[in-house]
């Protein structure tokens, strides 16, 4: 039996491949997983026809950092509403604390405690289904 929660689409975002292995691996079988190894490919997917329900974002990328991803996406009125968790090797409460104030749902520091990322992602796709109706 699948739920409504299963349809959702999670979107990970990392530049390194054993992370992006690790997470979807996690995710996949019960949530359609989307990847991007950017921010850009991260803002056009969020951008697109079928936007993720939920994206888990590195901070730390080569291109544009997840803060400024994150940024963006909170400024579009057709991404703002699409909660996005911070999964960072960065550790300092001033990080998470810019994290959060710039709209971020949630902060994980690596290593992920795998329990722990797929109880925050359930959490937080059942509080966004339930905002939605």
């Amino acid at each position: 039996m699948t739920t409504d929660l299963q349809k959702s689409t999670v979107l990970v975002v990392d530049d390194t491949p054993d992370n992006l292995k690790l997470i979807s691996g996690l995710l996949k079988g019960i949530y359609k997983v989307k990847i991007a190894t950017c921010g850009e490919s991260t803002l056009d997917i969020a951008q697109s026809d079928s936007p993720p329900d939920l994206i888990l974002l590195d901070i730390m990328m080569p291109d544009m950092d997840g803060y400024e991803v994150c940024t963006r996406l909170k400024a579009d009125s057709k991404t703002a509403h699409i909660p996005v968790i911070f999964l960072t090797a960065k550790t300092e409460v001033s990080d998470e604390t810019k994290g959060l104030e710039m709209g971020a749902a949630d902060y994980i520091s690596k290593p992920i405690n795998p329990l722990i990322l797929l109880s925050r992602v359930k959490i937080h796709l059942t509080e966004k289904k339930c905002t939605i109706f």
